[in-house]
């Protein structure tokens, strides 16, 4: 049997991903520091529904505990680990940046490093759409250039790409790198827009709108983003000198370590007001907009160009905004009981 350890797994996307591997018959060891940058109980009731699996474990310690989480991963003897765990929100690395620092860097280091004395046949590693920082060349593909990160958490997750690849190259271990886009739906996390606004639209309250509605974004809903990362746990990047034809078009392979990046994306550019004008119709209220200036720190657009994803696991994302926001708003619905 298949073993995984999954750091993160009271988050967002480490909770779907770990439930998803579960359904599929594998046993997984879950990690998380159950911070509370957000709300601690939501965290815990995502581990108590993973908890409802006989193959599923959880410690719940930071990633800078080198210790820690060299015991868990000692327990779990894991085929593969995907790291997850991070200090999210680009708004918030404005204001504790030092955070990011911390968990992101340092932690993410410490991962690596259980990695590679498990000697795991895959790591695999979240960074973001957000390392594309000032770029504006639109879709966003693997191969442009991201060195202008807008943010220190952006910058973070660039710092961890490159500190894979050096890794992935000392120690000749298959390392991929995925790309997150704007990943929304059931059991999403509270400080996202799409979460503010629903709250907002069901209580009667305003929403920001930022860059006066100006805005456009690559909305991925978890389903589809998790089924990516699963499908890409085959997609072992090979060995240099063992390649024989195995890359593909638009593949980021690195010439000197069996390493890549990789973009999970819808590949739909879509305008924040029709997102906005998709919650109101869940909801079956009229959303009061406060039309708010660009924030520091954010971009008018994301869009991914998933071709080598599509290439590597013969997958494209495809849920439409529409039906996943009325997914959302209905799991909403019946979680806070309205």
């Amino acid at each position: 049997m298949r073993s995984a350890f999954i750091t993160g797994t009271a988050g967002f996307v480490g909770f779907h991903l770990a439930r998803r591997l579960l359904d599929d018959g594998w046993n997984v060891a879950g990690f998380d520091g159950m911070t509370d940058y957000y709300d601690v109980t939501l965290k815990r009731r995502r581990h108590e529904a993973l908890s409802r699996f006989d193959r599923f474990t959880a410690t719940e310690a930071l990633l800078e505990d080198r210790a820690a989480l060299a015991r868990a991963a000692d327990a779990a003897r894991p085929d593969v680990i995907v790291h997850l765990a991070a200090q999210a929100g680009v708004r918030y690395s404005l204001d504790n940046p030092r955070a990011y620092v911390e968990t992101n860097v340092t932690g993410t280091f410490n991962v690596m490093e259980i990695a590679r004395d498990h000697a795991v046949r895959h790591l695999l590693m979240a960074s973001t759409s957000s390392v594309y920082g000032a770029n504006t060349d639109l879709p966003y593909a693997e191969t442009d250039k991201a060195d202008h990160p807008l943010t220190i958490y952006a910058a973070t997750k660039k710092a961890n790409e490159a500190m894979g690849h050096a890794w992935s190259h000392l120690h000749d271990l298959p390392t991929t790198m995925f790309r997150f886009f704007t990943v929304y739906g059931p059991w999403g996390r509270p400080d996202m827009a799409y979460f503010k606004f629903a709250r907002a639209i069901l209580t009667g309250e305003p929403i920001d709108i930022y860059n006066h509605g100006k805005m456009w974004r690559d909305f991925t809903y978890v389903d589809d983003l998790v089924r990516g990362i699963a499908l890409l746990i085959d997609a072992v990047p090979p060995l240099p000198g063992q390649r024989d034809g195995a890359s593909v078009a638009g593949d980021t392979l690195s010439p000197v370590a069996p390493w890549r990046v990789v973009n999970i994306g819808n590949s739909d550019k879509v305008r924040l007001m029709d997102f906005v004008a998709a919650i109101e119709e869940a909801t079956g209220r009229t959303a009061i907009r406060n039309m708010m200036p660009m924030q520091q720190g954010d971009v008018p657009a994301t869009w991914a160009d998933a071709a080598l994803l599509a290439a590597l696991t013969g997958y494209r994302p495809q849920t439409d905004f529409r039906d996943g926001v009325a997914r959302f708003v209905a799991w909403y619905r019946d979680y806070y009981g309205l």
